[in-house]
């Protein structure tokens, strides 16, 4: 924000001192066109636009003169205000933005126990929102001028740069923070952000976003302690509302499921909608052997194809293909997803 307004001032600087100058140029012409020399034309422009009144050089005795000269001091005069005011903005907010970047970087130096956010794109901005709104100490490293002016104007902590720097960690205290969500676009910069921080700082939590399904495990080794991928949620999340409608606006939709969300998001729980692949045999997968084999989760309901709903399913309880299960988890949903896939080689 700083930058945009200083960017006015400094161009009304420019055009202001432009427009004085080609008056100026003009007058000269016009002086010496009713037989000044040049240096005495340049001499009278000079006393006229900033209104020094030594006495004309020669005397202005005629029509054309004197509306050569009232329009060089309107015109001039207007022109040095101009020129005067843009120049007085420039610096007092030259003096403004060395004062608020102090002050930006005398707090991030105060932060412990903080969150770092990697990147202030889509997610990286609705993320930071969602932080502050909760009252967490967060700070945000973004490599785009525009992205950090903007989480500047926003009232979010930022140092400008690049995160896969193992010095621009340093600089945002990677060592006494908390959490670290890092959330660029690019998988391979997660990767490095990931390896830099966990080297930095062991006892870091560390939040990590991919974008292809493959990344998951580089990121977890790099040691990622979750990780995130949002395109996969979100088509997991489509598929949820065109097979159980009804249940994904229960658990998914409206106010009531925001705040479930958060909550269980609290406790450390996932709720979530897992529809079993046609690749497990019917009749060989229990409700109870789910339950065995996730360890950490509970099944909550079982939604059949045809629209039938089963409620606290028992032990014994079949699972079918294209069942919906609604599981309570502590695991996350790429460790649910791998339990189908044990399930599927167990059958065969």
């Amino acid at each position: 924000m700083l930058k945009d307004l200083l960017s006015r001032p400094m161009r009304n600087l420019v055009y202001a001192v432009l427009f004085v100058l080609v008056v100026a140029a003009f007058a000269t012409v016009g002086y010496g066109l009713a037989g000044w020399s040049l240096g005495d034309a340049l001499y009278m422009v000079t006393l006229t636009i900033f209104t020094v009144g030594y006495g004309e050089v020669h005397p202005v005795n005629t029509a054309y003169l004197h509306a050569l000269t009232m329009a060089t001091m309107i015109l001039g005069c207007t022109g040095n205000i101009v020129v005067t005011g843009a120049l007085v903005q420039v610096l007092t907010l030259n003096q403004l933005e060395q004062f608020f970047g102090k002050r930006v970087e005398k707090t991030i130096d105060q932060l412990e126990g903080h969150v770092i956010v990697c990147g202030f794109g889509r997610i990286g901005m609705m993320l930071a929102g969602e932080l502050a709104a909760a009252g967490s100490k967060l700070v945000v490293i973004e490599r785009d001028e525009a992205r950090a002016q903007h989480a500047l104007s926003l009232g979010h902590l930022c140092r400008q740069g690049d995160a896969t720097d193992e010095a621009m960690l340093k600089a945002v205290h990677v060592e006494r923070a908390k959490v670290m969500a890092t959330v660029l676009a690019d998988d391979a910069a997660n990767v490095f952000i990931t390896l830099s921080a966990r080297s930095l700082n062991p006892k870091l939590h560390i939040i990590a976003r991919g974008e292809r399904p493959s990344t998951e495990g580089k990121l977890l080794q790099a040691g990622a302690d979750r990780v995130v991928l949002p395109t996969h949620i979100g088509a997991e999340r489509i598929a949820e509302l065109i097979l159980f409608p009804e249940i994904a606006q229960i658990f998914r939709g409206g106010q009531t499921g925001a705040t479930l969300d958060k909550a269980l998001d609290r406790l450390g729980l996932d709720l979530e909608i897992l529809v079993v692949p046609r690749e497990v045999a019917g009749g060989t997968l229990t409700a109870g052997a789910i339950e065995r084999r996730a360890g950490a989760a509970f099944l909550l309901q079982i939604n059949r194809p045809d629209g039938t709903v089963i409620a606290k399913p028992a032990a014994d309880h079949p699972i079918e293909a294209g069942d919906g299960l609604v599981l309570l988890s502590k695991l996350g949903r790429g460790a649910l997803d791998r339990l189908f896939e044990e399930a599927s080689t167990a059958s065969s």
